[in-house]
């Protein structure tokens, strides 16, 4: 929306300066942004004597700024200075002055100024603007919390401004509530600062020592444990995987407390240092602060472009390596002759090392990435790996090479996720047989993990100055972190080579491949347990279809009660008893063959079965019990985390975009949630017209029917993006449903949350749950896009899902 005082600004600058030697013009569009606030600097530039004026305030600014003294209350001698200060206020969302009082700094203005340094955490003084404060109007930092923001996270940004703004190296930061590359800067510049240094803010020798001599631990207090407590608020949460997927938090303090001992402990694992005592010793000072870390701890994985021979094999296991990442590729013209050997597997395997595979062809600059160059480099990978004899399940690990910023990260048509859209589509075309992981800076892998459902991130920690592992915490699904590059010495031969640390699969990483040549697929241990569990229920008979059996059977442990039986109705205890005693057992998770994310069989089965018992509603726009035993479940428990984080979150749409079925995103509504229930509900269709789930799971798992499970799941529950919104919203609101109003009141109420019945008759209480609904409904329309980016049936499906983008449309205008 256009702003009157910004299109004011703009169209002032313009005219004042448009003529002046270098000034480039900004748009006269009434929205705020860099293009206007460079136009404000370098009509400020003019009227300071620089000649040409260029888009930065730099140093020469900086200088000519400070020679004027502070500019506060009453300050004429140069109106037009005091009027470009002022339009930069108003574009910053301060009340600057009056009308027709530009150039002059009334008591308005300093009331202004004396806001704005509050905000900053900074003195209000008298309202007076010196170089410092200055540059920070001139700029588009926020110093109120921002979508996204935490209170929390602003707070330690204010501190570390209200301490250290008056220090020579350190610039005032946002205030914003979001933790970024210019906070990560400002944190080590103040460490710097009390370790007695001169402030760089890089993490060099002095700073390593000083840290070194600073150990932390419990019942410590002081600075130390203020800057300590701040880099741990900034690298949280700490996912901890279990039953439950918990994000462990902590808080920012000036004592060393057990909580604050507690929560490093959590760091230290999920970071896989080799000290997980709480304490805050060096290593874990280096892992809060740069993304390689102590570049010389203890690491168990490693890469490198030569071959591994026997005798590197053996080198790299008695020096405590375990795993080694290898090129499939060597593109042509390259010099490097990087790619894996004949026979190389083999030696690998005999020294007691696994291998991940690495596909990098060029992947230097933004070039590179493209939809079309994704596919074909999968296409390649594919056929590569295959000739290496990769078991299918083996995740590929393709590279983005150099600091993307989130511009050319999210760029159409070139752009990183761009491109990892067409590795998934290529690989998928395939038949799925191999996962795709990213290489990358932390914020490379954690886009791409989420927009285009990367398996793993291999992150490269080693290049700690890229903007992307500054301000960016480690991806949760991290696997390999390289730290640093080196050369072996080992007797006459030498060879380069990156040390990594290994996250290993049992602390939730990947496991790399130990054998060549096996067909066994991810999936397979689970189609046999069902097969054996189905010729079972068919020999036990009891009247009831052999296939529900099966899904009471493996939902039966911990989808049970009262409620599931309103759901699904009760088990068959008889057959539970008949399979226990022939030494069966409830499996309760299988590998996903499509995203290779390990799937919940009892949540699956539980779904299956509440679908299975409960028709859906012949309009596709109300809600049934079988919903509930799904999607509406989680949706409800979902609208209840939302409404319980409504300070952080405060459209339903942005908290479905953060947290709504994305990968390696501490959720109730997962993304493995969201497949379960996609597959529960095919499952139930397809037994229903009866099919066995036997051939089911079969068709689905290892015939490429799980390749398109979010479209055909969307064809046939909801077949249009408003009939997908309008059961959204009345799952959440309808009340004539005594299963439906019942599940609202547990799933709902009993969290503290409002009822969204209660909610729409507030003032904007409706458009807010339908903010939330649209979050939905273009969620599921995002996952089906990824599908028609994977199955080579798109285009045969492209009218249905041009129609629903239409409709999406529609029902966004109407809001």
């Amino acid at each position: 929306m256009a702003d009157a005082k910004v299109l004011e600004a703009q169209k002032w600058v313009n005219a004042t300066y448009g003529n002046v030697n270098g000034y480039v013009r900004c748009p006269e569009d009434g929205r705020t942004g860099w293009s206007t606030m460079n136009a404000l600097v370098m009509g400020l530039q003019h009227e300071l004597g620089i000649d040409p004026v260029v888009a930065s305030f730099g140093p020469t600014t900086v200088a000519k700024f400070a020679a004027l003294g502070d500019i506060g209350f009453g300050w004429d001698k140069n109106r037009n200075i005091v009027a470009v200060l002022e339009h930069a206020l108003f574009c910053k969302g301060y009340w600057a002055v009056e009308p027709d009082s530009y150039g002059w700094f009334t008591g308005v203005t300093r009331e202004a100024v004396k806001s704005l340094r509050s905000n900053m955490g900074i003195p209000e003084g008298d309202g007076t603007i010196n170089a410092k404060i200055a540059k920070c109007i001139l700029n588009m930092d926020a110093y109120v919390v921002v979508a996204g923001g935490t209170d929390k996270i602003r707070g330690i940004q204010q501190w570390l401004n209200g301490r250290y703004w008056q220090k020579d190296a350190y610039n005032i930061g946002p205030c914003d509530g979001i933790y970024s590359r210019d906070v990560q800067k400002a944190l080590m510049v103040a460490l710097q600062y009390e370790l007695g240094l001169t402030p760089t803010g890089n993490f060099g020798p002095g700073t390593q020592a000083g840290l070194k001599a600073h150990p932390l631990k419990q019942g410590d207090s002081g600075i130390f444990v203020q800057l300590f407590t701040a880099a741990c608020v900034f690298n949280e949460p700490v996912i901890v995987h279990g039953l439950d997927d918990q994000e462990v938090r902590t808080t920012f303090k000036d004592t060393y407390d057990a909580k604050t001992t507690e929560y490093v402990q959590l760091f230290q694992k999920f970071s896989q240092l080799p000290d997980t005592s709480g304490s805050g010793d060096y290593q874990t000072w280096a892992q809060l602060l740069v993304s390689m870390g102590d570049p010389d701890r203890e690491a168990h994985g490693c890469d490198t472009r030569f071959e591994i021979t026997a005798s590197r094999g053996k080198w790299l296991y008695d020096n405590g390596y375990r795993i080694v990442g290898r090129y499939l590729y060597d593109p042509p013209g390259s010099t490097l002759d990087k790619e894996i050997k004949p026979g190389e597997l083999k030696t690998i395997f005999d020294s007691g090392l696994a291998v991940f595979p690495i596909y990098q062809d060029n992947a230097r600059q933004l070039a590179d990435f493209t939809y079309t160059t994704g596919y074909q480099h999968a296409l390649n990978a594919h056929k590569l790996a295959t000739g290496y004899g990769f078991n299918r399940g083996t995740t590929i690990y393709f590279a983005c090479d150099y600091d993307a910023t989130q511009e050319e990260i999210d760029g159409s048509p070139q752009g990183i996720v761009a491109y990892f859209n067409g590795v998934s589509a290529g690989l998928a075309s395939q038949g799925k047989k191999y996962f795709h992981g990213v290489y990358g800076s932390r914020n490379v892998c954690t886009n791409v993990t989420r927009k285009t459902l990367a398996r793993y991130s291999f992150v490269s920690g080693m290049s700690w100055g890229f903007s992307g592992n500054l301000g960016f915490p480690l991806p949760d699904n991290w696997t390999v972190n390289q730290i640093k590059e080196f050369k072996v010495t080992n007797g006459a031969d030498s060879f380069d080579l990156d040390r990594d640390v290994w996250r290993d699969v049992r602390s939730g990483g990947d496991p790399g491949a130990r054998s060549v040549n096996d067909s066994a697929g991810p999936a397979d241990a689970f189609i046999a347990y069902v097969e054996k569990l189905y010729g079972m229920a068919v020999a036990y008979g009891g009247g009831k279809n052999p296939s529900q059996l099966v899904m009471e059977y493996i939902r039966h442990e911990k989808y049970q009660g009262m409620a599931w039986w309103w759901l699904a109705g009760s088990y068959d205890s008889g057959f539970v008893d008949y399979c226990n005693s022939r030494g069966m057992s409830v499996m309760d998770s299988f590998k996903d063959p499509v995203s290779g994310y390990e799937l919940d069989a009892t949540h699956l089965m539980a779904t299956a079965n509440g679908f299975l018992v409960n028709s859906d509603p012949d309009d596709k726009k109300s809600a049934t019990g079988g919903d509930i035993a799904g999607w509406g479940g989680d949706i409800m428990t979902f609208y209840a985390d939302w409404r319980n984080s409504e300070d952080q979150y405060a459209s339903g749409h942005a908290f479905c975009d953060a947290k709504l079925a994305k990968p390696a995103v501490v959720s109730s509504f997962g993304f493995t949630d969201m497949v379960e229930d996609a597959d529960g509900y095919l499952l139930a269709k397809a037994v229903a017209g009866n099919q066995n789930v036997v051939d089911w799971v079969k068709a689905h798992y290892n015939n490429g029917g799980a390749l398109h499970r979010f479209r055909a799941n969307f064809d046939r529950r909801w077949q249009t993006a408003d009939n997908c919104k309008q059961s959204c919203w009345n799952i959440l609101t309808a009340a004539d449903d005594f299963t439906v109003d019942l599940a609202r009141k547990k799933l709902i109420m009993a969290s503290g949350a409002m009822l969204p019945s209660v909610m729409i008759n507030l003032p904007g209480g409706s458009d807010k749950l339908d903010s939330f609904c649209l979050g939905f409904s273009d969620r599921m329309l995002a996952l089906i896009g990824l599908e028609n980016s994977l199955a080579a049936t798109y285009r045969r499906n492209l009218r249905t899902y041009l129609q629903a983008a239409r409709e999406r449309a529609a029902v966004r205008t109407e809001h």
